[in-house]
């Protein structure tokens, strides 16, 4: 069942999103934009209180418990980015704005721009990590939350795998233009 709320959350975020930028531009209704794009914390909230219900009514943790925490992490990381990755590419194509901005290609640049990125990965991590942990102690029971210390585990180790392929391997080896 929580899968389906997941599922349902991600879908709900997408179709304000969307909702929002259509009432913003096409239809230059701003207030009602701004109105829907406020909305799309309250789909995290749906999803944060049926995870929680769910532990606190005897579920045994598993692996959507810990996609819930991750997809809550992650959202408030990267959520407003992606808000404002959409609202150039609306702007330009439905109300004259200008061209979207794009990440830059080579240099320190680059580099800066891959750090910010996994600065905000970090952020998830820190998000995701700390509602694992808060259901891990508010259950109590090893047996029933093991999966949720497995989630942790294996969040940092890709947290660490980005880390080098991206910002570290961009500082040492930065891209340049192909001549």
């Amino acid at each position: 069942m929580l899968l389906a709320i997941i599922i349902g959350c991600e879908i709900g975020f997408w179709v304000l999103l969307v909702a929002g930028l259509i009432a913003r531009y096409p239809l230059r209704r701003p207030r009602l934009g701004a109105a829907l794009l406020v909305c799309g914390p309250l789909v995290d909230l749906v999803l944060l209180v049926a995870a929680a219900v769910d532990l606190r009514r005897g579920a045994t943790a598993d692996a959507t418990h810990g996609l819930a925490a991750i997809y809550l992490g992650f959202s408030v990381a990267f959520g407003h980015s992606l808000i404002r990755w959409a609202d150039q590419r609306f702007a330009h194509r439905f109300a004259g704005g200008p061209p979207p901005v794009k990440p830059p290609r080579y240099g320190w640049a680059r580099t800066r721009y891959e750090w910010r990125e996994w600065g905000k990965a970090l952020l998830g991590w820190a998000v995701a990590c700390a509602l694992l942990v808060t259901a891990i102690v508010i259950v109590g029971d090893d047996e029933r939350t093991r999966e949720l210390s497995d989630w942790i585990r294996n969040l940092t180790v890709g947290l660490l795998i980005w880390l080098v392929a991206f910002p570290v391997w961009e500082t040492i080896f930065p891209r340049r233009p192909k001549s």
